[in-house]
C-alpha cells in the first residue's frame, strides 16, 4: 500500500512563499507501509491491573498525541528486519509494565487495560535521510509520523491508540523511530521515561536483567474527580506557522549566564533553561516590535515538572503552569526577564507547598482558563515554552547508535519553544514554532544569530 503524506505536502505548499524568498527547495517525499500490526504486551496483564483510573491532571489533560521522533544514520551491524524484530520483542515486553500506554481511556475516566496493545507501523520512505536533516525547517521531519497524527487527537474515533510507533528506513539506509503517545496518559518527562526504559529493555533483552522503575501511582497524588469540567481549547485557529530549531551550545550558554550575571548581580546561578528562554523570548518580542513599530505586552506560559516533590518514576501528567508577563520594554532585557522568571518558579514552588490537592487542582483549572481569556483580550502577545532537557531524549541508542537528531514535529500553537539536550548533552537544542511571516524575521536577528545556530546537518 502505497500513500503520500498530504499533511506533509501541505507543509511544503504552506512554505511556499518562504521557499521563493529563501531560493529554497523541499522535495515532496513518498512513503510506503510495509506492515501495520499490533504489539501486546507480554506477559497479558493481570486482571489486577486492567482497571487503572486517571489521575486530576490526566483527565484535565488535552487529547493530542505527544510526537518524538530519533533519526539514526544507517546502522553497520543491524538488518532493518533485525531492528523491527529488536523494536517489537521489547516493547511487547516494555507494554508489560506501561500497561496502561496499551489500553484504551474510558469517559476520560479510566483506562482499560485490555491487552489491546500498541499500532505499530514499518515504513519505507523514498528519500535520503540528508533531505530531512539538511532542511532549514524542521517540518520535514513530519514523513517520519503516522500520517496526520502527530498532534492529532488520540481519542478520535478513527484512532483511539494511545501509543502510535513507526520505524521508519530511508533509501540511504537512514532510520528513524517515532512514537505518538496521548497527552491523557503521559507528559513530557514520560514519555522520555517510557523511550529510555525502551531502550535499556532493547539492549538487555538476552540478559534479562533490566529492572524497572516506573509507577502508575498519579491517582494518589492527583486524586481523581467523579466529573471534571470541560476543559477549554487552548489551541488557537490554526495559522501558518513553521518550526526551526537552533542549538545554543555549552559555551554561548556560559556567556549568556555570564551577561546576566554581571549585570545583575542579585540573579543567582541562573540556569541554562532561564537565559536560553530569555534570549528567544527577547527575539520574539524583537519580531513582534518590527512588524508593528511598538512594545506589546507579552505573557510566557511555561510548564514546571512536578517531581520532584513528586517521585521520579511517576508516570502520567505531573506538571503545572506558570507565567511572566513583560508590560514595558526594559523587562525584556536578559538579565530582567531571567530575574522574573526565577522570581515566578519560586512563588509557585512556595505556593506548592501549601496546596491540597483541591487546591492544586483548582490552580490547573485557572492557569488553563487564563490561556483563554488572554487569547480573547488580544492584549499580550503570548509564548510557550516546555522543556524535555535532562530527561536523557538525546541518548536513545537502541544499540545500532547515538541518533543523529532528536526531535518534535512543529507544535500546533504559534510562539512555542521546545528545549531539548543537544548531542553532547551540555548545549540546548530549540524548537521553534512561529508563523511564516514572523519566522522570516525572526531567522534573520542578529541577537539570534550572535548566540544561537541553525541546526542543519549533512551526512556527506
Amino acid at each position: 500500500m502505497i500513500f503520500y503524506q498530504d499533511y506533509y505536502i501541505n507543509v511544503n505548499v504552506n512554505l511556499l512563499s518562504a521557499i521563493q524568498i529563501k531560493n529554497i527547495e523541499l522535495k515532496m517525499a513518498s512513503s510506503t507501509i510495509l506492515s501495520r500490526k499490533i504489539i501486546k504486551p507480554s506477559p497479558s496483564i493481570p486482571s489486577s491491573h486492567r482497571h487503572y483510573n486517571l489521575s486530576f491532571r490526566d483527565q484535565t489533560a488535552n487529547n493530542l498525541y505527544l510526537p518524538i521522533a530519533a533519526l539514526y544514520s544507517k546502522p553497520e551491524n543491524h538488518t532493518i528486519t533485525q531492528i523491527s524484530n529488536i523494536l517489537e520483542n521489547s516493547l511487547s515486553k516494555l507494554l508489560f509494565f506501561y500497561y496502561p500506554f496499551g489500553g484504551r481511556i474510558k469517559d476520560n475516566k479510566y483506562v482499560d487495560c485490555n491487552d489491546i496493545g500498541a499500532e505499530y507501523f514499518n515504513v519505507h520512505i523514498n528519500c535520503q535521510m540528508s533531505e530531512i536533516l539538511s532542511n532549514p525547517y524542521n517540518d520535514a521531519i513530519e514523513i517520519v509520523f503516522p500520517q496526520n497524527m502527530a498532534w492529532g487527537n488520540s481519542l478520535s474515533e478513527e484512532r483511539s491508540s494511545l501509543l502510535v510507533v513507526q520505524l521508519s528506513h530511508f533509501d540511504c539506509g537512514g532510520v528513524g523511530i517515532s512514537i505518538c503517545l496521548s497527552h491523557k496518559v503521559a507528559d513530557g518527562y514520560s514519555g522520555c521515561k517510557f523511550l529510555s526504559d525502551w531502550v535499556s529493555m532493547a539492549r538487555d533483552d538476552h540478559k534479562l536483567n533490566f529492572q524497572l522503575s516506573c509507577q502508575f501511582d498519579g491517582p494518589s497524588f492527583f486524586p481523581p474527580i467523579d466529573n471534571p469540567p470541560p476543559m477549554p481549547n487552548v489551541v488557537p485557529d490554526p495559522q501558518r506557522c513553521v518550526s526551526r530549531m537552533y542549538n545554543l551550545s555549552s559555551a554561548t550558554l556560559l556567556k549568556l549566564k555570564d551577561v546576566v550575571v554581571s549585570t545583575n548581580p542579585q540573579i543567582l546561578n541562573p540556569s541554562r533553561i532561564e537565559v536560553a528562554t530569555a534570549l528567544f523570548h527577547k527575539c520574539g518580542v524583537d519580531v513582534s516590535m518590527a512588524k508593528s513599530g511598538v512594545f506589546r505586552p507579552t505573557v510566557l506560559f511555561h510548564v514546571m515538572n512536578l517531581r520532584p516533590p513528586i517521585p521520579f518514576n511517576t508516570i502520567g501528567n505531573a506538571t503545572c503552569l506558570f507565567s511572566t508577563r513583560a508590560m514595558s520594554i526594559d523587562s525584556i532585557t536578559l538579565p530582567n526577564y531571567v530575574g522574573e522568571l526565577q522570581k515566578a518558579k519560586q512563588q509557585l514552588r512556595y505556593g506548592l507547598k501549601d496546596m491540597n490537592t483541591n487546591e492544586l487542582a483548582l490552580h490547573a483549572i485557572k492557569k488553563i482558563k487564563e490561556i483563554v481569556n488572554i487569547a480573547k483580550e488580544y492584549c499580550f502577545d503570548m509564548y510557550f515554552c516546555s522543556s524535555l532537557c535532562t530527561f536523557g531524549s538525546s541518548k536513545i541508542d537502541f544499540g545500532w547508535g547515538s541518533p543523529l537528531r532528536v526531535t518534535h514535529v512543529k507544535d500546533p500553537m504559534k510562539n512555542k519553544f521546545v528545549f531539548m539536550d543537544d548531542p553532547s548533552g551540555e548545549g540546548i537544542n530549540v524548537l521553534i514554532t512561529l508563523t511564516e511571516a514572523d519566522m522570516l524575521l525572526f531567522e534573520s536577528n542578529k541577537e539570534l544569530l550572535e548566540f544561537a545556530s541553525p541546526v542543519v546537518q549533512s551526512l556527506e
